[in-house]
């Protein structure tokens, strides 16, 4: 089996690695590959961040306009009849979706604490692999924020993805 890293790499010059596990959630992780080695990722931002929660991305752009077009996944988490057992603890890398269980696309979050409530309902599909890239999210997640039209959380200074790498390693 392969082993899959992604480095998420911002505009600033931080990058945040994260191994994903495709044993745990298949699909989840195949489109992020996808979606990441097409470019999809890059220029958009980290348009949600809440600390003592988690930083969201891979939806928006500066401008909060959004990309679209993507056909959404199954949700891999136990409430939707997966069995994935990753726990949502500082540093897990996960899809965010709408109360739809099946509606992930694009958008992801990376945990800034333990979210243990989390578990069972959102697709988790990997972690950071060091404490830099966790330090990354902790940090990004006390930027200061305010409202733009309907979005709530947003940073004040875009926090921009310049691209999204990924490695395969065989184990």
């Amino acid at each position: 089996m392969k082993r899959y890293f992604a480095t998420i790499h911002l505009e600033d010059g931080r990058k945040m690695t994260v191994e994903m596990f495709p044993e745990q959630a298949p699909e989840t992780v195949r489109n992020f590959v996808k979606l990441a080695r097409s470019r999809y990722y890059d220029g958009m931002i980290f348009h949600r961040v809440i600390p003592g929660f988690m930083v969201q991305g891979g939806g928006m752009y500066p401008d909060m306009d959004t990309k679209g077009g993507l056909t959404p996944i199954i949700g891999e988490f136990k409430d939707n009849g997966i069995n994935n057992t990753l726990r949502h603890t500082l540093g897990t890398i996960s899809m965010a979706r709408t109360n739809v269980p099946n509606s992930a696309t694009s958008q992801f979050f990376i945990c800034v604490k333990d979210v243990f409530f989390l578990d069972g309902q959102y697709a988790a599909f990997g972690r950071c692999v060091d404490k830099e890239s966790t330090d990354v999210a902790v940090e990004i997640s006390k930027v200061a924020t305010r409202t733009v039209g309907w979005y709530e959380n947003v940073p004040v200074y875009p926090i921009v993805i310049k691209t999204v790498t990924v490695e395969e390693k065989d184990e």
